[in-house]
């Protein structure tokens, strides 16, 4: 009887613990423009912003 409640202890955290997601958030993965120029070495963060990107079909 031991070992039945043993084994079915066992399984029921597995099944929970099996079941958690761990979920790492990292934003959208867009970076702001001040931030794109430093990382690119850009004189200016113009081509960055989003309103001064073109639009291409």
């Amino acid at each position: 009887m031991k070992k039945i409640k043993l084994l079915i202890s066992l399984a029921f955290s597995l099944l929970i613990l099996g079941s958690c997601v761990s979920v790492k958030t990292t934003g959208s993965g867009k970076v702001p423009p001040g931030q794109a120029k430093k990382i690119t070495g850009s004189k200016s963060a113009k081509p960055y912003a989003p309103g001064q990107q073109k639009k291409y079909k």
